[in-house]
């Protein structure tokens, strides 16, 4: 069978970005965990994407490592007397537990933290649903991170949430806030179709220029890829695909490809189940690209946290 026809079919076309260079994607998955951290002429000098551990602590010592990256950019931040903007995702996760601890472990205080979650489940109108509905990403924040802060905690006027009201409002508080000497760290997680936050590919097709593409700074009732439902329908929903919600509101490339430092994960493998291998292939090695929004990720400063598994060797197994 000549499987590039196929990719390039009628079929293929919708569930696969129009985008993908199909040759281009068997070559970088190819490859394996010796080429894994090769340096590419576009990261930028202070990119490093950091193997974790082996198989069975591998997710574990990912939770860690990031956690105290981020408790580490909230130190500073404090220290230097100056405010921090954070851009957060709900997924990974695991980073806050630990982030939390360092925090309280050392009296570290996030009253100089303004935290803007980078996506939200809504309709196809921006309507979200209520913080206390299940799967709800700002419950989840709240759960996880701000609550358990408690005296430490980022004031609750400078949690902003992506919903259809405040969601709009990113680019101006942001700006505001590095026009005042605010960083802008960007920590995320990476898609089954190399989406960040909800960004997803097939956006690329809307835009005619690389320009537009990266100034545009958020989506309300975002459109969600297939690949989107098939991954969150494995880690999030206990395989219930028809709970996702069709829809989300997302920050854009306007706003996380000109992030001052990025910290990202990637945990996506679990025993035999290896859903982000390919994605963090394409991450690493497709090169900047509208159609791989990940891809912009290695172009500027931050570390990105794998564990081994995704590293390869990529090999289809029959089960």
């Amino acid at each position: 069978m000549d499987f590039i026809s196929t990719f390039k079919g009628s079929y293929a076309g919708p569930f696969y970005p129009a985008g993908w260079d199909y040759k281009k994607i068997q070559k970088i998955t190819a490859l394996g965990p010796k080429e894994f951290a090769v340096r590419q002429s576009w990261w930028h000098k202070d990119f490093t994407p950091v193997v974790c551990s082996d198989a069975s602590a591998g997710v574990e010592s990912m939770n860690a490592m990031m956690g105290y990256e981020i408790f580490n950019e909230v130190r500073e931040a404090a220290h230097q007397k100056r405010e921090l903007a954070m851009i957060l995702p709900v997924g990974p996760m695991g980073m806050y537990r630990w982030a939390l601890y360092f925090s309280l472990r050392h009296g570290v205080s996030w009253r100089h933290v303004h935290g803007f979650n980078m996506d939200e489940w809504a309709d196809a109108d921006g309507n979200s649903a209520p913080p206390g509905a299940p799967g709800s990403f700002q419950g989840a924040m709240e759960q996880a991170l701000y609550g358990p802060l408690g005296k430490l905690t980022v004031p609750k006027p400078q949690r902003n949430f992506a919903t259809r009201k405040l969601l709009p409002q990113y680019p101006d508080k942001i700006a505001r806030l590095r026009k005042n000497g605010a960083k802008l760290v960007v920590v995320y997680g990476i898609g089954r179709a190399c989406h960040i936050a909800f960004w997803e590919p097939h956006f690329a097709g809307e835009y005619e220029s690389v320009k537009e593409w990266r100034a545009d700074p958020f989506r309300v009732g975002a459109k969600l890829h297939p690949l989107t439902i098939e991954q969150n329908s494995l880690h999030s929903f206990a395989s219930r695909m028809t709970l996702i919600p069709l829809f989300a509101n997302s920050i854009g490339p306007g706003l996380f490809t000109n992030a001052d430092y990025c910290i990202g994960g990637a945990d996506g493998a679990h025993g035999p189940l290896n859903w982000q291998g390919q994605s963090i292939w394409m991450t690493l090695r497709y090169g900047p690209d509208t159609w791989v929004p990940s891809s912009w990720m290695p172009t500027m400063a931050g570390r990105l946290f794998v564990i081994k598994a995704l590293a390869g060797p990529l090999v289809p197994e029959a089960n």
